[in-house]
């Protein structure tokens, strides 16, 4: 079992300079001031002067601070697999995440893009667009499966929007997190029941979608293959999780097959995506360029006192990332 992360000590915390990303708003930096109760310095490949402790809020961590001054280092995304995927991760550095509402706003989009599907809307413009009249069927979403890939905040929000609309929601799960192993029938929110990855093939061929919320580990780069893909019947396929997840040449092959109806992308192995990219060339595919849930400055600041003041506390922050895990 990995050995967890040590929190920060108190004289320690109370030393450290904070350094925050330049990409940051100026009022989202005074409010981290605020928090942290001292001035922020700008977060460079070069260390500040000095051997004091350093915190550290932004995007991406410099080589030059993988070092071990870092002391706590807030990531303002939810996804952290570029920071650990950059270099050593300098221990016991405390890692913790972003995620704020942005299980809400991506559940939102899952739900918009499944009800849009539900009720023709692409059709329906695409024959606007003719100035042509036909009525076309719709279909009703209650009582059909989503087979959801993630049981975190994230896709645990998700499962409880399609839910409300009747949609039987399952859950799949690479780890057990909630009690009794992954296959059996239990109590989650969000989901009717959560499954094991490995018991995934019969859920696969039921699903009428497809969701995937996985964050990039080396045990998720290619998770959907063609394995997976050729278990299918039809579903649609959605990726809010992150794109290295996908092969995307078991997708297209599944896609110009049948196996998979639909796919909407709003993550890429490579982002963003040249307009010469073949990835455009998919067929029966939207790729939204990562919009599903964008971060705001709010997510940030009230995710940072939240871990803040479980480590003044001496409680493990809730959004601490397990770097051996990478989530």
């Amino acid at each position: 079992m990995p050995v967890p992360t040590p929190l920060p000590a108190p004289d320690a915390l109370s030393r450290a300079r904070l350094l925050v990303a330049p990409s940051l708003d100026s009022g989202l930096v005074r409010e981290l001031e605020r928090i942290a109760g001292r001035g922020a310095e700008p977060l460079t490949d070069v260390p500040p002067p000095g051997d004091e402790p350093l915190l550290c809020v932004g995007e991406t961590l410099p080589d030059a601070l993988r070092t071990s001054r870092l002391l706590w280092f807030h990531s303002v995304n939810a996804g952290t697999d570029p920071l650990l995927s950059a270099g050593p991760w300098p221990a016991p550095a405390l890692l913790t995440r972003t995620v704020g509402r942005m299980g809400e706003r991506i559940a939102q989009y899952v739900l918009g893009w499944v009800l849009a599907e539900a009720q023709s809307v692409a059709e329906f413009t695409a024959q606007h667009a003719r100035a042509h009249w036909e009525r076309l069927p719709t279909e009703l979403v209650a009582g059909q499966t989503a087979l959801i890939y993630g049981t975190g905040r994230i896709g645990a929000a998700v499962g409880r929007l399609l839910g409300a609309c009747g949609v039987r929601t399952v859950g799949v799960a690479r780890t057990t997190r909630f009690g009794p192993p992954p296959g059996t029938a239990r109590a989650v929110p969000g989901f009717d029941r959560v499954i094991g990855a490995a018991e995934d093939t019969e859920p696969l061929g039921e699903a009428r979608w497809v969701i995937s919320t996985l964050p990039l580990t080396g045990a998720t780069e290619g998770f959907f293959g063609a394995a997976r893909f050729g278990a299918v019947r039809g579903p649609t396929f959605v990726n809010v999780g992150r794109g290295a997840t996908v092969d995307l040449g078991a997708l297209e092959a599944a896609l110009r097959d049948g196996r998979v109806r639909r796919a909407v992308l709003d993550v890429l192995p490579t982002e963003p995506a040249a307009p010469g990219d073949p990835v455009w060339q998919l067929p029966h595919t939207v790729i939204t360029s990562h919009s599903s849930g964008i971060t705001a400055d709010e997510d940030v600041l009230v995710d940072f006192t939240a871990c803040w003041d479980a480590v003044a506390a001496g409680s493990r922050p809730g959004l601490t990332v397990d770097v051996g895990r990478g989530y």
